[in-house]
């Protein structure tokens, strides 16, 4: 056994916590998974990129490393790293904020760093913060949505970093959906939002480290970006294929599940003031519903659809928080039978016009301007107000997806 000097003090923490604990504990840590994480890579054979410098790191409870142990404790003990800033994205450094909710500035209980909160009364490093640094490193997990905010967070943290003439470091993670499927419309220029920073899909089938290339690369960003490639994960691998453990990215997102039907119900749901999506309950996404549907008449119009990878159970449910709090709604549960054919967005679109099929000027959205925010256009809300098809929806944007197809080519770092 080498020196305790010589071991890392979060190994040395693991290994007297599994040392108390006894066999049992042993037994129970999580398998060697197939892939490889960014942070696990960094650590073992890039320390260079940190090493003896002043290090920022943007992170948030899912950006932990393949024995569970969060990127911010990681860095906070070695001796190699002088972590001297946390950003906490939404929902917070630690996972405890609700969706939407306001952070504010404050110091990390577990590590004693200061953490700067990039969702409240501000989307980007400062430029205070960052000339205390010389690397700002980026970890956070994606669900492979525009939508998601932490997207956005990327896009903006690249920003700040060439300001501030300072390196970004990516610590790649997996897409969730994989990395061969992408979907939906490229969002407009004028629709630019924290809800779709980029010009991409709905759905991008890129990793973060991909999507940061291809910012950089299309936006002209002048990032200083280095990407900490992962092992062992390929384009056609989805969450499940990965070997790792799901931590929740977001409250709303507490399974792998739910990341997979994040946009299909989302999509719809979201962007309405009488359809729930399943938050507000145990099953965030996985339920699609309102007080005006019939759930065995809505089961049995989306059976007849023949989406792959995905069946529609007839189910009744009440949330217990959220817009829809003790009302008793009707609908879908979405059980995603295979997710490497599982479409989301194709999904999404046959949920939104067999709805307003069954239920004609029924669903209220939020505003038109909110629905195309979302979106990322301007036509979806009339196309399928005027009864357009999901096909006819995706034919409408199939040049684009083909461009973006060759655009993306340009950025992928994995077969």
């Amino acid at each position: 056994m080498p020196p305790a000097d010589a071991i890392p003090r979060h190994a040395l923490t693991l290994l007297a916590l599994a040392l108390l604990a006894g066999p049992r504990a042993a037994a129970a840590a999580p398998p060697q998974p197939a892939v490889r994480l960014g942070v696990d890579v960094l650590l073992a054979e890039r320390a260079d990129l940190v090493a003896g410098k002043r290090v920022g790191l943007v992170t948030h409870a899912a950006g932990v490393d393949a024995q569970l142990v969060a990127t911010a404790d990681r860095l906070a003990a070695d001796p190699r790293v002088d972590l001297v800033q946390l950003y906490a994205p939404e929902h917070g450094l630690r996972g405890a904020m609700a969706a939407g909710e306001q952070l504010a500035d404050s110091v990390d209980p577990a590590t004693g760093v200061p953490v700067q909160a990039l969702f409240g009364q501000r989307r980007r490093p400062t430029a205070a913060s960052l000339s205390r640094l010389d690397v700002l490193v980026f970890d956070l997990q994606d669900v492979g949505s525009r939508t998601y905010t932490y997207a956005s967070t990327l896009g903006e943290a690249m920003t700040a970093a060439a300001a501030a003439k300072i390196p970004l470091v990516v610590l790649d993670r997996p897409n969730p959906l994989g990395g061969r499927l992408f979907e939906g419309p490229i969002r407009d220029a004028k629709r630019k939002s924290f809800l779709g920073w980029g010009p991409v899909p709905v759905t991008h089938g890129l990793t973060f480290g991909e999507l940061a290339r291809l910012y950089n690369g299309e936006l002209d960003l002048g990032c200083d970006l280095r990407v900490v490639p992962m092992t062992g994960w390929r384009r056609d691998m989805v969450w499940e294929d990965t070997g790792l453990a799901w931590v929740p990215t977001s409250p709303g997102i507490p399974h792998a599940a739910s990341a997979h039907l994040y946009v299909a119900t989302g999509m719809f749901a979201g962007v309405t003031t009488n359809v729930n999506e399943g938050v507000g309950t145990t099953q965030p996404f996985e339920l699609t519903g309102a007080s005006f549907t019939r759930p065995q008449t809505l089961a049995r119009e989306l059976a007849a659809a023949d989406l792959p990878g995905v069946v529609f159970r007839p189910a009744t449910w009440r949330p217990y928080y959220h817009r829809f709090a003790k009302q008793v709604l009707g609908g879908v549960h979405l059980i995603v039978t295979n997710p490497h054919a599982f479409r989301p967005l194709r999904t999404a679109l046959t949920l939104m016009t067999t709805v307003e099929r069954l239920h004609p000027k029924v669903v209220t959205y939020r505003s038109p301007a909110y629905v195309a925010r979302i979106w990322g256009r301007d036509d979806v809300l009339t196309a399928v107000r005027a009864g357009r098809t999901p096909a006819e929806l995706e034919a409408s944007w199939a040049d684009d997806l083909a461009a973006f197809a060759a655009t993306r080519q340009r950025y992928l770092l994995y077969d």
